[in-house]
């Protein structure tokens, strides 16, 4: 796994945001002006599997790039996603399928589990303009 940073113009979302905690969240990443994780995104579809609220506060700061984690989200067999609503099966396939349809999946509907994830990058903001 390899952090990138990628056009946030050429990333696909799976999920809806909650309004509420974006207004947060993109408060507090520009109170500390840097971005200090990166979002996690398939390599071959750009297709964001973690980091939406991340993303979508980027682009509310008026920032053109963000890191990203590139997983191969398909072939790699440790990288799990799981429902957090019983009325929903979720498979890899449909995630990557919301995601280039736009036909997105309600706020916090997966939730993926990354082993040995890269944290804490802290990349100042006026890098990713």
């Amino acid at each position: 796994m390899v952090v990138k940073l990628i056009q946030i113009s050429q990333l696909h979302q799976h999920e809806h945001i909650d309004a509420g905690h974006l207004q947060q969240l993109t408060k507090e990443i520009q109170a500390d002006g840097v971005l200090k994780n990166p979002i996690v995104v398939d390599k071959k579809t750009l297709v964001v599997l973690d980091g939406h609220h991340r993303l979508n506060g980027c682009k509310q700061l008026g920032l053109s790039k963000i890191p990203c984690l590139l997983v191969d989200y398909l072939a790699d067999n440790k990288v799990r996603v799981v429902t957090r609503r019983s009325n929903y099966l979720i498979t890899k396939e449909k995630v990557l399928s919301k995601g280039l349809s736009g036909k997105l999946f309600p706020c916090k509907t997966t939730k993926h589990f990354i082993p040995k994830r890269v944290k804490m990058i802290n990349i100042a903001l006026d890098k990713l303009k």
